[in-house]
């Protein structure tokens, strides 16, 4: 590991911490715009964690405090050895992938000063994702709207734009590392930040702009491997299932009619009175879910709100397949084995 030090002197508001492996251009505009709306007073860690591209040596060229590891750890491990060495009170995790604007680091700030009791917040992706390609432009957006409709009394943590007191984030152990790839770790360590009675505010107004380009295997390898079936184990675990987010009752319920519609299909073939059934669950599907549909409507139009409606089916019939496999994980193995 390589370290290189700033001025042990200085005193900061607020300390940025970045993992990254291959950054690519996209890390170079995130650090473009630490570099433009980063005051002075913020102390900017990056932690380069087995890069083959030369990240690193972009971080260098920006003048930040470097972390190497020659070999990658993982996001996690990474996050936690930038947030050891981090001289200011409060950690703000960033993704190497997200951009912030001019109000981030001063809403993040401000929102600190203002709330002593509040341990530890999440923002938002903002509504204008970077890619322009379908599945990016869908993907972004269906975390943004997520987010500004959850509850400001947030269950969960998140590493792509979180902020926590130091203090809090060493007493409880930081991230998990036995976590090596982009995964759950930032839901679970949120759910431990709860457990332990620390409270977790959703911040709605701090937004960063998501900048990766999402393709049909990535989502579909990180959205089933990556989330839904780690996170089923997490869940179980933790027997902690909130009405928020991901897990509202709203997405709860639509996986249950996408595998009866699913079931009536297939039964169709042998009646033909299952069709209507069919029709009725699709119909259901598209009335509970209208508050999304309308908001790519006024979004992107209705010619992108009617192709979002496929992808979106698609997305509770592999949530649901990963709830399953992450339940029989969970049953069949060693809990404390199945966690990553």
């Amino acid at each position: 590991m390589k370290k290189i030090r700033l001025n042990d002197d200085e005193n900061y508001c607020l300390s940025i911490v970045i993992p990254v492996y291959n950054g690519g251009e996209n890390f170079h505009f995130c650090l473009d715009s630490i570099k433009e709306f980063a005051p002075s007073s913020v102390e900017v860690i990056i932690v380069a964690d087995g890069d083959t591209d030369g990240s690193r040596n972009l971080a260098t060229e920006f003048d930040y405090q470097l972390l190497v590891n020659n070999i990658s750890q993982g996001p996690a491990t990474a996050r936690n050895m930038g947030a050891k060495i981090a001289k200011s009170d409060l950690i703000c995790f960033f993704d190497a992938d997200v951009t912030i604007n001019q109000n981030t680091i001063p809403l993040i700030v401000d929102f600190f000063a203002q709330n002593q009791d509040i341990s530890a917040i999440i923002g938002s992706y903002d509504d204008a994702p970077f890619a322009d390609n379908f599945l990016s432009q869908y993907k972004n957006l269906f975390h943004h709207y997520n987010h500004q409709k959850g509850k400001e009394n947030a269950s969960t943590f998140w590493g792509a734009c979180g902020i926590m007191r130091k203090k809090i984030f060493l007493e409880i152990g930081g991230f998990n590392e036995n976590y090596r790839f982009p995964s759950v770790e930032d839901i679970e360590l949120g759910y431990r930040l709860i457990k332990a009675g620390y409270e977790i505010r959703l911040c709605k107004d701090i937004q960063v702009k998501h900048l990766k380009k999402w393709t049909v295997i990535s989502l579909l390898k990180a959205e089933i491997f990556y989330r839904a079936i780690p996170w089923t184990v997490l869940i179980l675990k933790y027997q902690q299932i909130v009405n928020d987010l991901n897990l509202n009752w709203l997405n709860r319920f639509s996986i249950i009619l996408v595998y009866f519609s699913i079931l009536f299909i297939l039964l169709s073939f042998w009646q033909k009175i299952f069709i209507p059934l069919i029709l009725l669950n699709i119909i259901i599907l598209l009335i509970v879910n209208k508050n999304l549909y309308q908001f790519f409507w006024q979004k992107k139009g209705l010619l992108f709100a009617l192709k979002v409606i496929p992808w979106h089916f698609l997305y509770f019939f592999y949530g649901g397949l990963g709830f399953v496999i992450g339940f029989f994980k969970f049953k069949i193995l060693s809990p404390n084995k199945v966690d990553y």
